[in-house]
């Protein structure tokens, strides 16, 4: 028996992505990297595919091995993969690969396989992370004459700030470079800007496709700045549940946990719950907690590597084994993805990228 689980429901990916689909108006590249958003790399490229994802995107030559060793044949995009890796065994796989300097080029254009190399090139727009940049007035023939460029793309650096000039900055410098490209002869290119804030908010930047990342997962970019996932039309995928190892009843002023962080005000039951930082509970929240029997009960103390400890109230029913809701969608009153994010000081993303290995992911349709 479990004591603690992530439950995924892949109909809600394949909402998302259908959703994204019709919002767009354009091809979707679903972004499946880090273990799928902490989802589950092979069932949820599988769902997107279903779903109507024309691509997928990984970080890592490792992640899209995986994908093909599943019998997954869409097109693969993986945009991490550094000089000196193994380009023909991506290559021989037919997984494309993002190239962001003139090295990575003429490795990868060295590649003899029967296959011919597909190359998206990165190019900076202003995010000064990966993609050419100085280099770019470099490039000539003879740097692509092995390959075949099948796209370009950039990446925002604030998409999730609709109002920031540097939005526009970016577009336009993409526009020049795309225009530069295709200068020399490449017209049938598939151009990628948007991600999944983008995708939802910025119909300009839309070009011949787009990449959704946490969207797809039912999540907002931004909730500060885009709203809640609810008003994006998003539906969470993921419910983090675990156990409760213990129930008991304490006096007033018990500290809890290492360093006595904390004490509590009044005689209360506390819950142990089987989770903690190895599982990807963030050691820094405050402010966030569990939902049982209809109730939030918040942390109190500090988490422990393998447990935490919650403020259930004196008058609670719960008692030990009982399930509790770490975090969910929202609409019974529980902790969000979005609310832990904001308790570590930090974002969603963040908080289902993390959830470890120790957790299972289980797979079951409605689980809300």
């Amino acid at each position: 028996m479990n004591r603690a689980e992530a439950r995924i429901d892949l109909e809600r990916i394949s909402a998302n992505i259908k959703h994204l689909i019709n919002l767009s108006g354009t091809p979707v590249m679903a972004v499946v990297k880090a273990d799928a958003y902490g989802h589950g790399l092979v069932p949820v490229a599988r769902a997107a595919v279903e779903a109507g994802a024309t691509a997928l995107g990984v970080a890592l030559l490792e992640e899209a091995l995986i994908l093909r060793e599943a019998g997954i044949t869409a097109p693969i995009l993986a945009w991490l993969v550094p000089p000196g890796s193994d380009f023909k065994l991506a290559v021989d796989n037919d997984i494309e690969l993002a190239a962001s300097s003139i090295m990575a080029l003429e490795q990868i254009g060295a590649v003899k396989s029967s296959r011919r190399p597909r190359v998206h090139l990165e190019v900076d727009t202003g995010m000064t992370r990966g993609g050419f940049l100085n280099e770019w007035g470099k490039l000539d023939a003879h740097h692509v004459s092995n390959i075949e460029i099948v796209g370009i793309f950039s990446h925002f650096a604030r998409a999730d700030e609709p109002e920031q000039e540097q939005n526009d900055n970016q577009r336009d410098r993409f526009k020049e470079m795309v225009a530069t490209l295709e200068s020399f002869g490449y017209t049938n290119i598939i151009r990628h800007l948007s991600n999944s804030a983008a995708t939802l908010r910025d119909k300009d930047s839309r070009f011949d496709m787009v990449r959704a990342g946490i969207a797809i997962y039912g999540l907002t970019p931004d909730v500060d700045n885009l709203g809640a996932s609810e008003s994006l039309g998003l539906k969470p995928v993921m419910q983090l549940r675990a156990k409760l190892h213990l129930v008991k009843t304490v006096p007033a002023n018990s500290p809890v946990g290492y360093g006595a962080t904390a004490h509590t005000t009044a005689e209360t039951k506390l819950g142990v719950v089987a989770m903690g930082y190895a599982d990807g509970i963030p050691r820094i929240a405050k402010d966030a907690g569990v939902f049982i029997n209809g109730k939030k009960a918040p942390i109190i103390g500090r988490v422990s590597m393998d447990q935490f400890v919650v403020d259930l109230g004196a008058d609670s029913t719960a008692v030990s084994g009982e399930w509790v809701i770490v975090f969910g969608d929202g609409s019974h009153g529980e902790y969000t993805a979005d609310d832990w994010g904001a308790a570590s000081l930090s974002i969603n993303y963040e908080i289902v990228t993390r959830i470890g290995p120790r957790v299972p992911r289980i797979y079951a349709p409605h689980i809300y």
